[in-house]
């Protein structure tokens, strides 16, 4: 992590253009998905202070400050391409953009001198930017250096690829990637290492290709599960996910929302369970006769189930097809009774 991501330096602020960005036609970075979904169920308030914790291309963040009057809004994201984006989208709006990891949005919140928010958004996983550009390296479709770092720092999914061993990969592979065949793809890896590194999105694409059943081939893919697997590694995904889950709350008023995008079933299993841990009461066993413990649930469901998108978004947008928004409203600080 650079210097300004660790102190939250202000990349733009409301009203100020951003230098040495090309203009494109808006919603061809990135085209936010479950928009309306997210609105409704953040209940975006005109004097509300809101974050968005992963601005993206500055889709959804758009939409947030333009309801605004009177009140603020704080957009993080990590990527510095990202970042320069959403300052573009957000100029002239009651808006702010901040190059950080959501994870640390606490502080960037105590920094910038917002105090409780009345809302936030987590919009988790890989940009469309970041797929289509292919030398960021998180396209298995195009050949480019295999990078996948969503933040341009630390270390790329090519030096995990070319310095893990086969049981470390294997495991990466089928603990982010729930890939069944990471035994073998590991090792048709670590064998091809022996005549020269693994540099490139198409190399890795081929190893995974030919390690797998012909069978598994025509299921889709071969390469997905373990781009995405590498993707989480590279990036720390799930732990940052994990801290924002927490610190997130704590950074709302009561009566404040807490909505989250997630695209595949272990971000979306980690944020069911927070969630539901935070909308549970007593914790006594139940053959308690009466409560001793006095927990009180700190937070209600908004959505009670997850909203996914509809066939008309999907029809302009198929990415949104494993999006799942869940959304729930603080009542008091958690573990308070």
């Amino acid at each position: 992590m650079n210097t300004a991501e660790r102190r939250g330096v202000p990349v733009t602020t409301d009203g100020e253009a951003v230098h040495g960005v090309t203009e494109k036609p808006a919603g061809t970075y990135h085209i936010p998905v479950l928009l309306e979904e997210t609105l409704s169920a953040l209940d975006v308030r005109p004097d509300g202070l809101y974050l968005d914790g992963t601005a993206g291309g500055g889709g959804h963040s758009h939409a947030i400050a333009s309801r605004l009057k009177g009140g603020r809004l704080l957009s993080l994201d990590q990527d510095p391409d990202a970042v320069r984006e959403a300052g573009r989208r957000l100029a002239g709006l009651p808006a702010s953009v901040v190059q950080a990891n959501f994870a640390r949005m606490d502080e960037v919140l105590r920094e910038r001198g917002f105090g409780p928010v009345d809302g936030i958004l987590l919009d988790i996983g890989v940009s469309s930017h970041q797929l289509d550009t292919a030398e960021r390296g998180f396209s298995y479709h195009m050949d480019a250096p295999l990078d996948m770092r969503m933040s341009r720092s630390g270390r790329t999914a090519a030096e995990l690829v070319n310095t893990l061993d086969e049981r470390e990969l294997s495991s990466i592979f089928f603990r982010y990637g729930e890939e069944k065949y990471s035994r073998p793809i590991a090792r048709a890896i670590v064998r091809a290492r022996e005549n020269g590194p693994v540099e490139t999105t198409g190399q890795l694409a081929d190893l995974i290709r030919e390690a797998v059943p012909a069978s598994y081939r025509r299921e889709g893919h071969p390469a997905r599960r373990v781009f995405q697997a590498l993707r989480i590694a590279v990036n720390g995904e799930l732990d940052s996910l994990s801290r924002a889950l927490d610190v997130a709350f704590g950074c709302l008023k009561p009566g404040g929302r807490l909505a989250v995008i997630t695209f595949h079933s272990l971000e979306d299993r980690m944020v069911k369970q927070r969630f539901a841990s935070l909308c549970r009461g007593c914790t006594c066993p139940p053959d308690f006769p009466v409560c001793v413990c006095g927990k009180t649930p700190a937070a209600r469901l908004v959505l009670r189930k997850p909203a996914e998108a509809s066939a008309q978004e999907l029809e302009s947008n198929p990415r949104a097809r494993s999006a799942k928004l869940r959304c729930i409203e603080k009542i008091h600080e958690a573990n308070e009774p």
